[in-house]
């Protein structure tokens, strides 16, 4: 039997329309194997194509696929449903050669022994679909099953990774009765799901043994009649031992069909997302440069300048985070980077252009070597991104917890990095970011974590090394802020000030507000926000009115203090 090379070149664009319309696509394409596994009797693996095109599904939609599907049912998909789904795959072969195994006999026996062969024919078709009514059921209580114990598995997840936290405040013994009464829920249900499957496989013995007893005392009673020798008597019995176990694969596919129905389900509604832009257009030049423009929010960040972004509500800035990084929120809506809409653009051409660092970036498992080992100009070094980045603690503290590393880039770095602090794991990201060295370089409060004083060194850092490229960074610190070029402040999702950090912050009381994190009380104490100005006398930026009207009020309000 040949191998096939993985991964395949192409694995086809799915039928993701439905689950079962999907399992039908991932037979179709192994048809060959199937046939082959019929005959030889191997069997295929499981669908490796199904595991490829969830991973490109993942890569293509990048930071968006977790913010559309929860991050636990995209790592069940790809773990468990594909296990399911591989095993309907390759059950398939199975249960086609156990059909024609016994539709053969049974053909056999009707020609051979008419008299046997019609109990054979009749009782076989009622053994191998007697089991169908309980699958539903026993299916019911499996899925049950698998979401307490997903539940358990997430609250595990969570209290490993808050046990720092848990710790400080005392929460141990909380959490522990949490996940205590998490995993007697999984027990309970799993002992109710065997008890159905329990039945089930009794099922798959007895109706077969009862099916053999009913042939041989019905070949007693015509052997005892004169109408069979006790040789065909014989023959037939052998028949029927033959065929009990190509009976079990019916019930085999049942399982796993009932199985692997959901977990199909689950895979299609994946595969199925798409990005709200076109990235698969007809241009094939190279990365565009330029001014970011986003048309929802009217920011507009210029080429080679370092623009800090002060926005209120952080939902609202992770939104815009998307917007720049290509996902826009509606078609037709796409952010410009000099002029070229970035779905446009290739996918591969806009993710060289503009990078998006996320406010919760993901560290992988593996040594610091690997983690910087990114596509990237080449024209920033791993030592200097460090640097920028003011890692020298976090390096020191990976060879201290490294046994048999004495240079921290072969030092090796936990799974999410859970063994470092919050203020380590963004460092290490901001790193990796700078690495890259992309034209756009999109920062979510990229040191919302660390101390002021290593902020204020990060702030030169970064921007000393992006000269000569355009970095936007979304914050409200005013360390970060102080040292923009430009500073955008965006209220209700639209630009409502533009300018240095010192003039925003005498001239605008929202921002104020924001970034001092005054209160509205506050405000009134301190006479910057008086009775409600008429809307002529704070007029709309967006409308195309001069910045300069919003100072306006603050003046009335100073001369009538």
């Amino acid at each position: 039997m040949q191998i096939q090379d993985l991964p395949y070149s192409d694995p086809g664009v799915p039928d993701a329309r439905s689950g079962p319309r999907l399992l039908w696509w991932l037979g179709r394409n192994q048809l060959g194997g199937q046939c082959r596994a019929l005959l030889w009797g191997l069997l295929p693996p499981p669908p490796p194509r199904l595991q490829q095109l969830l991973a490109r599904k993942a890569a293509y939609l990048g930071s968006a696929l977790t913010r559309r599907v929860a991050a636990g049912e995209v790592v069940t998909v790809s773990t468990g449903d594909v296990e399911k789904i591989g095993w309907f795959v390759e059950a398939v072969s199975r249960f086609t050669a156990a059909a024609l195994t016994v539709v053969v006999v049974c053909v056999a026996l009707l020609v051979y022994q008419p008299a046997l062969g019609v109990v054979v024919a009749v009782g076989l078709p009622v053994v191998a679909l007697a089991v169908l009514p309980l699958l539903p059921r026993a299916t019911s209580r499996a899925d049950v099953q698998r979401e307490k114990a997903g539940r358990a598995t997430e609250l595990a997840s969570d209290t490993v990774a808050g046990l720092r936290v848990l710790r400080g405040i005392g929460g141990e013994d909380l959490f522990l009765d949490r996940y205590r009464r998490a995993s007697q829920e999984v027990r309970h249900a799993a002992v109710r799901s065997a008890r159905m499957w329990s039945v089930i496989s009794a099922l798959q013995v007895l109706l077969p043994g009862l099916l053999l007893i009913v042939v041989v005392l019905r070949g007693v009673q015509l052997a005892r009649e004169g109408r069979i020798t006790v040789g065909e008597l014989v023959t037939v019995y052998s028949a029927v031992m033959i065929v009990n176990y190509p009976l079990r694969h019916f019930v085999e596919i049942a399982m796993a069909y009932s199985f692997s129905r959901p977990s199909a389900q689950r895979a299609a509604r994946v595969l199925s997302l798409q990005r709200l832009t076109n990235t698969e257009s007809s241009r094939t030049s190279g990365a565009p440069g330029g001014e970011l423009f986003d048309p929802a929010s009217g920011l507009r960040a210029p080429a080679h300048g370092f623009t800090a972004v002060v926005c209120g509500d952080p939902d609202m800035a992770g939104r815009l985070a998307d917007r720049l990084g290509g996902h826009a929120a509606e078609p037709g809506r796409s952010v410009l980077l000099g002029g070229v809409p970035l779905d446009e653009l290739s996918l591969a051409q806009a993710r060289t252009a503009v990078l998006v660092q996320d406010k919760d970036p993901v560290l992988l498992s593996g040594t610091l070597r690997e983690l910087l080992d990114v596509p990237s100009s080449g024209t920033v070094r791993a030592e200097d991104a460090l640097a920028a980045a003011q890692c020298a603690d976090v390096l020191d503290a990976l060879v201290q917890g490294s046994l048999d590393a004495s240079d921290p880039m072969d030092a090796r770095i936990t799974e999410r990095g859970r063994s470092l602090s919050g203020g380590q794991r963004q460092r290490l990201a901001l790193a990796r970011s700078l690495v890259t060295d992309p034209e756009v370089l999109v920062l979510d409060e990229p040191t919302s974590a660390v101390d002021s004083h290593t902020e204020a060194r990060i702030a030169e850092g970064l921007r000393r090394l992006r000269r000569g490229r355009t970095t936007v960074v979304l914050t409200s610190s005013p360390l970060l802020l102080d040292r923009a070029d430009q500073v955008v402040f965006l209220h209700e999702g639209k630009v409502a000030a533009t300018g240095r950090h010192r003039e925003l912050i005498g001239a605008e009381p929202r921002y104020r507000a924001v970034v001092t994190r005054e209160t509205e009380d506050e405000q009134h104490a301190s006479g910057d926000i008086a009775a409600p100005a008429p809307p002529r006398e704070r007029p709309d930026p967006s409308d195309g009115a001069p910045l300069l009207g919003a100072l306006e009020p603050l003046e009335e309000i100073e001369e009538s203090a």
